[in-house]
């Protein structure tokens, strides 16, 4: 059986259709709403992430009910506290709604034209994307906020079931019983682990990062090398074999790589989050990001020099770059973050 093709929600307008009688998960969507609202929140107090311009939101699993409403309205709200606290410009909202494409789409879009009609005073578009959630659906470091309800308990197929000797397992069930073998479960629990396994690898391929820091001068002054290999000045294979060997780890891959290497525990572990910019200074004055192109130059200019020659580093570092970093820099601040740890050696 192809899950894909066959899995979707009762369609259209007749007594036993999903958006009529998905009264179990609208009220669960109600009960979240806390927790959702709480979890926005908190990103929007991340370090570097709030205010911005625009906020992509994604529904995986999203059906064709009231839920999907329920938690659009539960972001916006709180949102536009954020913003109203303080006295800062809503942004622009962007929500994808996604299911499996057998879903009914024009039941989903017409139950939200209420929706639409409570926030027409707000920049909000709203899109399907068809597809399954157990594969990628979105570019990389696009989406802000995911969010699924009642969904990821649909596996991607359906477990063995067979025996080796090639006798099914289920015999006469269509799912788990008390009475069904230990095997059953192993096979379903086995699938459960892979199917959410990958749910979170591809939702952490699409979902932004919101500590930039370690990375962002690095992508802004690849930018800045493209656009002088587009104008010839650098030759493209230049930029083709052009690797730099610095990488910022985060604060999980700081602890696996320290509990997988054995020789040492850890005693403290901190997240030092660090403002770059004084209350004094101005952050999108010229004079100030021509400082912080001389200060990436000063820590990265020798590996650049090396690679592309020294004749392009004042036109990269001097003028594409600032350019760059101020179109940047008048979406959102950057921030800096650093990590702490102390280690003790085990006792041998």
């Amino acid at each position: 059986m192809d899950v894909k093709q066959v899995l979707f929600m009762s369609k259209g307008d007749g007594g036993h259709n999903y958006a009529q009688t998905s009264t179990y998960p609208q009220k669960i969507a109600s009960l979240a709403k806390p927790k959702t609202a709480s979890t926005v929140d908190s990103l929007l107090k991340e370090e570097g992430f709030f205010p911005r311009k625009h906020l992509n939101v994604a529904d995986f699993g999203c059906a064709s009910g009231l839920s999907t409403s329920t938690f659009m309205s539960t972001i916006i709200d709180s949102v536009q506290k954020k913003c109203a606290h303080s006295n800062g410009p809503t942004p622009e909202f962007q929500f994808f709604m996604n299911e499996l494409p057998g879903n009914d789409f024009n039941t989903l879009f017409k139950s939200l034209s209420n929706f639409s009609q409570n926030y027409a005073s707000l920049s909000c578009f709203i899109m399907g994307a068809a597809g399954s959630f157990h594969g990628r659906l979105f570019p990389r470091n696009s989406l802000h906020f995911a969010h699924s309800s009642y969904s990821v308990h649909w596996l991607s197929q359906v477990p063995n079931l067979m025996s080796e000797e090639g006798f099914h397992l289920s015999k006469g069930r269509i799912y788990i019983s008390e009475t069904s073998p230990g095997m059953v479960k192993e096979a379903y629990l086995a699938q459960v682990r892979a199917d959410f396994s990958t749910f979170l690898k591809f939702r952490g391929e699409e979902m932004e990062f919101v500590n930039r820091d370690g990375y962002i001068f690095w992508e802004k002054l690849g930018e800045a090398i493209a656009d002088l290999v587009s104008e010839g000045s650098i030759e493209e294979e230049q930029l083709d074999t052009l690797s730099v060997p610095h990488y910022t780890a985060s604060l999980e891959e700081v602890q696996d790589i320290v509990n997988e290497e054995g020789f040492f525990k850890i005693e403290h572990l901190e997240i030092m989050k660090i403002d770059r910019y004084s209350l004094e200074e101005d952050p999108y004055s010229r004079g100030r990001i021509r400082m912080m192109a001389t200060h990436i130059r000063s820590a990265t200019g020798s590996i650049i020099s090396h690679n592309l020659g020294e004749e392009i580093m004042d036109e990269l570092y001097g003028k594409r770059l600032p350019v760059l970093m101020g179109e940047d820099l008048a979406k959102e601040r950057w921030k800096g973050v650093s990590i702490i740890v102390v280690l003790k050696k085990h006792v041998p």
